[in-house]
């Protein structure tokens, strides 16, 4: 990122899926990833010096991986969800993009009824995928 980048307004990404706590859980991992791991300080969009904006286009939630037909296991089954998302990095002083990536799919597995920590890896790749993004520009 350009020197001059030293704070950073996160936004809450633009939902286009029916999981309405996807936009919260995303939006919280990515604010504090962001400004932790690149060193920036929090600000207000409009006095910010970098904009941290997306959409959340797909969520696929009960994708089968594996299947065990051993009664005496106690998962039965493994799945995994699939989160995309456009995410924009933006220096608000040019309006140019500092980083860009559309249609970035990242998954997570989980055991069977266990939804939520297959949502939590998956995210958690996309805020990696995101920092290292940002970091592949200074």
């Amino acid at each position: 990122m350009p020197p001059r980048i030293k704070s950073v307004a996160v936004l809450p990404f633009d939902n286009q899926t029916a999981a309405a706590t996807l936009q919260s859980e995303l939006y919280t991992e990515m604010r504090h990833d962001v400004e932790s791991r690149l060193g920036l300080h929090e600000a207000a969009e409009d006095k910010a010096d970098a904009v941290v904006k997306g959409t959340i286009t797909k969520y696929e939630p009960d994708i089968p991986v594996a299947y065990s037909a051993d009664p005496t296991q106690a998962t039965s089954a493994q799945r995994k969800v699939q989160i995309t998302v456009d995410v924009d990095i933006v220096d608000q002083a040019t309006g140019r993009s500092i980083w860009s990536q559309k249609g970035m799919m990242r998954d997570g597995s989980y055991s069977q009824r266990d939804e939520a920590s297959g949502r939590k890896e998956a995210i958690q790749k996309i805020v990696n995928d995101v920092v290292a993004g940002a970091q592949s520009q200074w």
